[in-house]
């Protein structure tokens, strides 16, 4: 139980003893640092219960907490404010809980637990990944830790794009100018090996538009009867009817990119339990689309394809069905949502998807409710936008967008020349710097990217992330390195502390008041799918113990329990700083 619930009890009880006032809730807020107080209750909601002075019900008020409760030492009413003084065996209770909970913030999931399965990556097999999804996959991973953290039971996935004229053209082109160039044989990472021969289609492609212009076919006849063009759809059509020879060379060069893949994950540090192929499911959904035909959710044109009419719900008409039976993005999209709860018995997912998919979801969120399935209520689209980097930072090795592979390098490149020009690693080897690097670069490039609310664009400057000041991941793990140094030099055992006569100082109490605040903050963050909640909380609790360091003496108290007790801070701070690196993906160092 909270302390704002605890002393809503009491409030209640006091206002129905005195009053006669039955109130369902108080406002409270930390108290402002120019007043003495911890904790404030805002009087002024409760005049509309009971016409009376603020400054008196405040009065009044207090005084009945004094008497009813063990948390409240003293009190002092400014204006409509009053502001609750915590007693020191208050924070005495919040540090002990701390320490003997060794999950702290956390919950551990049981097999009533919800089930959550959040989607993210789910990119297409003929390119690399590339800084969208960067940002993808930080915010779907981190999500799904922050899911975990608060108890759920989550599932992973990513549905792969692995199908369809995209990955047909890197196949004609491969075949057409690969001279059997493998990535064995080229030394060149699958994905980005595969994503050459797509810019190489591309550059046939647009050559023969030309040629054929020029020979007097107007642009769009010449698109599509340009001849490399025709024989990717020719392949399409091949593979559709399951040709041996193209299926075989389409799992070839399918494996190379999911090798590559797999390498990019692993740098970024993301995983998933479960992948799902579009190969697999572009079926799924017809059945549910001729079902919803017959209940009347969809209708057919005189064409034959079927549509659903959301007028009703402030859209539009929307195809699920095309004229010749084939599906739509949204009538697979329909299949594999329905397929994934089959599979997992699911209560609630979440799409991260960018959003420029905005409308998508919410069409197949209404489609999927009007079918009759409860669960549609509990499907999330996790929207988020762009990212941008400053013009001329960064080039791309395949067509002109930057790749991820490329950003990881940049970030730890960019790690290693700042960390050089500060003097950060002096005394390190070059084993030890190479990992520090690659963790500070990584750490930067998370941080500044899910510090921000997933909504927001982002404009992602690689040097001003790795700044060791301000809100950035390597401040918060150069305050962490800190503290470890602080343990080491301490070297007391988590022994139990005697903190029944302890006087706390201000800034102690203004530490244990943030810390407290890690388990409410995990759980708000998985209830707003929000990893930015869990690093601008981290940010606040590393300036918090910044100041406690720099303005009270930890190793050099003047009496043995104050440094006994500040060590043991330090440590449940450091173990804060920890747990909320930890749902966010980015690792700590011990010595920095």
């Amino acid at each position: 139980m909270t302390l704002e619930t605890k002393l809503s009890k009491h409030i209640t009880n006091y206002l129905k003893e005195t009053h006669q006032v039955d109130v369902e809730s108080f406002e409270f807020q930390l108290t402002r640092k120019e007043f003495e107080g911890d904790l404030t209750l805002v009087v002024f909601p409760l005049l509309k219960y009971i016409k009376t002075n603020p400054v008196q019900l405040g009065e009044q008020i207090g005084e009945y907490l004094i008497k009813s409760s063990d948390e409240i030492s003293k009190f002092n009413v400014v204006k409509g404010f009053l502001n609750l003084s915590l007693a020191e065996s208050y924070f005495s209770n919040l540090i002990e809980n701390m320490r003997e909970d060794e999950n702290f913030g956390f919950k551990a999931a049981t097999t009533e637990s919800q089930k959550v399965m959040v989607e993210y990556s789910s990119p297409n097999t003929n390119k690399p990944l590339h800084l969208g999804h960067v940002r993808n996959n930080l915010l779907g991973f981190s999500v799904a830790e922050i899911q975990k953290a608060a108890g759920k039971q989550v599932y992973k996935t990513q549905i792969i794009n692995d199908r369809g004229i995209h990955i047909c053209k890197s196949m004609v082109a491969w075949q057409k100018f690969g001279d059997g160039e493998t990535p064995k044989t080229s030394g060149v990472k699958g994905d980005h090996l595969v994503g050459k021969y797509y810019v190489e289609f591309d550059k046939a492609y647009k050559a023969e538009i030309e040629e054929l212009v020029q020979e007097g076919k107007i642009v769009e006849e010449a698109k599509k009867e340009a001849p490399i063009f025709v024989e990717a759809q020719n392949m399409l059509k091949k593979w559709e009817a399951g040709d041996t020879e193209v299926v075989e060379l389409w799992k070839t060069m399918n494996q190379w990119v999911y090798d590559g893949f797999e390498i990019t994950y692993n740098n970024l540090g993301v995983d998933f339990d479960k992948n799902y192929y579009e190969s697999e499911t572009y079926l799924l959904g017809k059945d549910h689309i001729n079902a919803g035909l017959e209940s009347g959710v969809f209708f057919k044109k005189e064409d034959g394809s079927v549509w659903i009419d959301l007028s009703e719900e402030g859209l539009d008409e929307k195809i699920v069905l095309r004229s010749d039976g084939t599906a739509v993005y949204m009538t697979q999209d329909i299949g594999t949502a329905i397929q994934r709860v089959s599979d997992y018995e699911i209560d609630e997912m979440v799409f991260t998807v960018g959003n420029e998919q905005d409308y998508h979801f919410k069409v197949l969120f209404l489609i999927l409710k009007k079918l009759g399935f409860e669960w549609a209520d509990h499907l999330f689209h996790l929207s988020y936008g762009m990212v941008d980097l400053p013009s001329g930072k960064m080039k791309s090795r395949e067509g002109n967008v930057v790749d991820a592979d490329d950003l990881i390098e940049e970030m730890i490149s960019t790690a290693k020349t700042i960390s050089q020009e500060l003097g950060k690693l002096e005394g390190y080897d070059e084993e030890e710097r190479t990992k520090l690097y690659r963790m500070i670069g990584l750490g930067a490039l998370k941080y500044y990217i899910l510090k921000v609310d997933p909504k927001k664009r982002i404009l992602f400057d690689p040097k001003e992330s790795v700044d060791f000041q301000g809100n950035t991941g390597p401040f918060i793990q150069y305050t962490y390195a800190r503290i470890q140094s602080i343990l080491r030099k301490a070297e007391q055992d988590k022994a139990a502390l005697n903190l029944s006569a302890y006087e706390f100082d201000v800034k102690e109490k203004a530490l244990i008041k943030i810390l407290n605040q890690f388990p409410e903050i995990i759980q708000q963050a998985a209830e707003q799918y929000s990893p930015a909640l869990v690093a601008n909380y981290v940010y606040d609790l590393v300036k918090e113990f910044n100041s406690f360091y720099q303005n009270i003496s930890i190793l050099g108290a003047d009496e043995p329990q104050q440094i006994e007790f500040r060590v043991e801070l330090a440590r449940l701070v450091g173990e804060v700083i920890q747990k909320s690196f930890k749902v966010l993906g980015i690792d700590v160092p011990q010595r920095m």
